[in-house]
């Protein structure tokens, strides 16, 4: 963040924001791929700003405002999130939309695999992970605000369409196999069972913070795809993360003994998380899958094609994680043929 930028918050934030000292230093907080994250240093303490990136961006993409209002509405619900302070929907301002939240204090971890934490802590974290995960599905969207935050209808039927849409519009060249997942999608789709809740649409271990000694969470981040829809396209989105190779890239547990590191089978997450939730079984859970897959893919080349418009957080990487969309696809079309 530049100099000007730093000054145009203080003017900005200070007659809006009870109590506000002056902005001295702002750092950019590292990884992600989609809006920027900045660290706000002032004599009264830290603050974090979400905005926009710079450039042409999709239709729908980067809703920041999207985050400051989910985050606002669950503020005193039984879901973790960070208070936010301001939302600010003026480019002239620093030249994106932005919105200014309270820092949280805690761990963050980007590898499932928890390498630092005993077999115990393991599946403290993994558990209050599925408690949380309940816990946003169960919020009472009428009560908090949020009963217009989606559509009605069939969220996966238009959640296809609107995937769909984004892949075609940043496709940098062919991909057969996402073809074929696209279409066996569309001929599956299920019929809607009535089930409409708030979900998070990419919750996974790396976007929450726990508490520095407990495994505890203190906040959900990162609700860009929140919307209205259905709770299993984030309960597949667990399963489809840990479904991936481990590393930084990856960030999955496939091929790890997760028993002997004390973590959590596929099955024992999903009935765990539908006994919290009093829901029966779930059947065709490899459609719910297969769809997590297509949907990471065309994340994915969003990302991929942002890199080669040289309007990327992070080029290197985003062409790195561009090079995984078959990989994706692939996965998708293994899922579909494991629906039952």
């Amino acid at each position: 963040m530049t100099p000007d930028e730093i000054s145009a918050l203080n003017r900005w934030l200070a007659p809006r924001m009870t109590g506000f000292r002056a902005i001295e230093r702002a750092s950019r907080f590292s990884g992600g791929q989609s809006n920027p994250t900045y660290r706000l240093e002032t004599s009264g303490g830290p603050l974090v700003l979400r905005r926009k990136p710079p450039g042409a961006l999709l239709k729908s993409a980067h809703a920041v405002e999207r985050e400051f209002r989910v985050q606002e509405a669950l503020e005193d619900s039984a879901v973790p999130v960070a208070p936010v302070h301001l939302l600010c929907e003026d480019e002239a301002v620093i030249g994106t939309p932005f919105y200014v939240m309270a820092e949280i204090q805690g761990r963050i971890f980007d590898d499932p695999r928890l390498p630092d934490l005993t077999a115990a802590q393991r599946n403290g974290i993994v558990g209050e992970m599925n408690r949380v995960l309940a816990a946003i599905h169960d919020v009472d969207i009428g009560t908090v605000g949020l009963d217009d935050f989606g559509p009605e209808g069939n969220y996966f039927a238009r959640q296809l369409c609107r995937w769909t849409g984004q892949y075609r519009a940043t496709e940098t060249e062919p991909l057969r196999e996402m073809d074929q997942l696209i279409a066996w999608l569309d001929a599956h789709l299920p019929a809607d069972d009535g089930q409409r809740c708030l979900v998070h649409g990419d919750y996974r271990l790396d976007n929450l913070i726990f508490d520095a000694a407990t495994t505890t969470c203190r906040a959900v981040l990162d609700w860009e795809l929140s919307t209205i829809g259905h709770p299993y396209a984030d309960l597949a989105g667990v399963i489809m993360q840990w479904a991936m190779p481990p590393g930084r890239e990856g960030r999955g547990l496939a091929g790890v003994d997760r028993a002997a590191f004390g973590l959590w089978a596929d099955r024992q997450f999903i009935e765990s998380y539908c006994a919290r939730r009093k829901l029966p079984p779930i059947r065709n859970f490899g459609f719910y899958l297969a769809f997590s897959f297509f949907r990471m893919a065309a994340i994915l080349q969003g990302v991929k094609k942002r890199a080669l418009d040289g309007n990327a957080a992070d080029p290197e990487r985003a062409l790195g994680l561009g090079r995984h969309i078959p990989d994706f696809a692939r996965r998708g079309l293994s899922a579909a043929g494991g629906t039952t």
